[in-house]
């Protein structure tokens, strides 16, 4: 087969049914993923309140904390958003619309993960070192999650993908 046939050729020869459950089990293994890492990261921004440590914050820092809260609750709920989206329609053949639900979740999820993820570190950096660069650090690792998260995953559906 030619090299022309072959890229012809891509793709899985399945129903819409067959899709739409391949990718809910993708969806479901993606999303694991990322609320291990908000769960663990809201759980320990939830504790932070209660030391000693949290009265003697600036005013600026408290209120990037309380942000930052707001933002890791957020991010848990759309990340657990397709599990419950899941379990409600479940049996009711809309699995192809609960895919796409679950996928638009999942990506509201990621984008607030990684606000709650940027506003901790900046957080933390700006009581660990009281430094002037701080905002270009976290400018920095922010620019660092979009390459990551997003803008390599994008280049890679543009370039890879045919027309």
């Amino acid at each position: 087969m030619s090299h022309t046939q072959q890229g012809e050729n891509r793709g899985r020869h399945e129903t819409a049914d067959e899709r739409a459950d391949r990718m809910w089990q993708d969806i479901i293994q993606e999303v694991r993923v990322a609320q291990m890492g908000v769960q663990i990261l809201f759980g320990f921004l939830l504790t932070v309140v209660f030391t000693p440590t949290y009265a003697k914050l600036s005013d600026t820092n408290q209120t990037i904390y309380l942000i930052t809260v707001v933002l890791g609750a957020c991010a848990t709920g759309a990340l657990i958003g397709p599990v419950s989206l899941h379990r409600l329609v479940s049996g009711r053949r809309v699995k192809p619309q609960a895919v796409r639900w679950a996928s638009r979740l999942t990506m509201l999820g990621l984008v607030l993960l990684l606000a709650t993820t940027s506003a901790s570190l900046l957080l933390i950096l700006r009581v660990a070192t009281h430094d002037r660069f701080v905002p270009y650090v976290v400018a920095g690792v922010v620019v660092w999650y979009l390459l990551c998260w997003f803008a390599l995953p994008m280049w890679t559906r543009r370039r890879h993908t045919a027309p």
